[in-house]
């Protein structure tokens, strides 16, 4: 019982940090004028805003950055979110 209350707390921690990881994006995606970015501008912007944010995090084990193909799909993992 402790063990799976323990696994949902992990489960819902990690889905709310992805979260404010989107929202940190999305929040900022404004226009130089202050207004909010929109179509192709703002997914311009959130995708380098998502590849930013997953290539700080893309570290192995050992502390070391990712490298080749490792780094690839990590990449492309974190930036759908999963």
């Amino acid at each position: 019982m402790v063990r799976s209350i323990a696994l949902a707390a992990v489960i819902a921690t990690l889905a709310i940090g992805s979260a404010f990881a989107q929202e940190s994006c999305d929040s900022k995606a404004v226009g130089k004028d202050g207004k909010p970015l929109a179509g192709a501008a703002k997914t311009s912007f959130m995708k380098k805003c998502m590849a930013d944010q997953c290539a700080a995090k893309a570290v192995g084990s050992d502390g070391k950055a990712l490298a080749g193909a490792a780094k690839t799909s990590f990449m492309k993992k974190c930036e759908k979110g999963a």
